[in-house]
């Protein structure tokens, strides 16, 4: 048993050919020779378009996939002037200014250089600091300044630090390494590690800790 095929007769071919051709030329006359042109052109623009487009669609995805895939391809954008900041319900509880840093898009974390910022309570600074360097850690939400990080609280208080970590609003802000503390010259604390309350009204010393205390007469002889 063999398959049903069907031929479409070679002389039919050639009639709707010849038809075909009666009807491009027939087409070509109505229109003009100049009109004709400017369609061919503009069939011929349309499609670079689509061809530009099925191009870039195409590198693009390509550029996509390589910077996703693989450990080794981690994003990362360098950035300058950034200014980062936390608020709720119209209450600021920090903001950070850097003169540069990069963001690790795979561990959502900021890595920032020359920083200043302020941490608020009650929509006041209650807070200030200065450091090299620090990062914030977008997923622990949690603020951390190391090497030549200077801090200064709202009573007046200045304290020297390796390192500073804020955690949270709710927590106390731990600092380490080679604490130094003056009050107004009335009080000068040395110590290995200083834990401030949330709130920003006081502070304990621990770990080696050696104080001073000076009387205004003292400090009015210096």
């Amino acid at each position: 048993m063999f398959a049903s095929v069907t031929f479409l007769p070679l002389l039919d071919f050639y009639v709707k050919l010849i038809s075909m051709k009666e009807k491009i030329l027939e087409f070509v006359n109505k229109v003009g020779k100049k009109r004709l042109a400017l369609i061919a052109a503009f069939l011929l623009f349309v499609l670079v378009l689509i061809w530009a487009f099925l191009g870039a669609a195409i590198i693009t995805k390509n550029f996509n996939r390589e910077q996703l895939e693989g450990t080794e391809n981690k994003q990362s954008l360098d950035i300058s002037d950034i200014i980062l900041t936390e608020t709720k319900d119209n209450v600021k509880f920090w903001e950070i200014y850097a003169e540069k840093g990069s963001y690790d898009s795979d561990n959502k974390v900021a890595s920032l250089r020359n920083i200043a910022g302020n941490f608020y309570r009650d929509n006041e600074v209650s807070m200030s600091f200065v450091s090299s360097k620090g990062t914030y850690d977008e997923v622990k939400k949690q603020i951390v300044t190391y090497e030549n990080t200077r801090i200064a609280i709202k009573d007046g208080t200045v304290m020297n630090c390796d390192r500073l970590v804020w955690s949270g609003s709710d927590k106390p802000i731990v600092a380490t390494g080679h604490i130094r503390i003056n009050r107004d010259n009335k009080l000068i604390s040395t110590a290995q590690k200083a834990v401030i309350s949330s709130d920003y009204s006081k502070f304990k010393i621990v770990g080696a800790t050696k104080t001073e205390l000076f009387d205004s007469k003292e400090i009015n002889k210096k």
